[in-house]
C-alpha cells in the first residue's frame, strides 16, 4: 500500500491532519507533503511516541481518509 498522498490532495487534507495532530504546525504539515515517513517522524518527535506508534497513527489516518484522495 502506498501511504503517500499526491501534493495537491495533501494541501486539501492539511485541515484534517491538523485536527488529528493539533500540535503540528501548518508549516510542518505543508513540509510533510503527504509523505508517510515525514509525517511519522513529525508525530514521533512532537508527541514523544515510538516510531511504531506514530506509523500506526499515520496508517489509520490515511486509511480513514483514503476516499478523500
Amino acid at each position: 500500500m502506498n501511504n503517500d498522498i499526491a501534493e495537491g490532495k495533501w494541501k486539501q487534507m492539511i485541515g484534517k491532519a491538523k485536527t488529528a495532530w493539533g500540535e503540528l504546525t501548518d508549516d510542518e504539515l505543508t513540509k510533510a507533503e503527504g509523505r508517510a515517513e515525514k509525517l511519522t517522524g513529525l508525530i514521533q518527535e512532537r508527541y514523544g511516541k515510538t516510531r511504531d506508534e506514530a506509523a500506526r497513527e499515520v496508517r489509520r489516518f490515511f486509511d480513514a481518509h483514503r476516499r478523500d484522495f
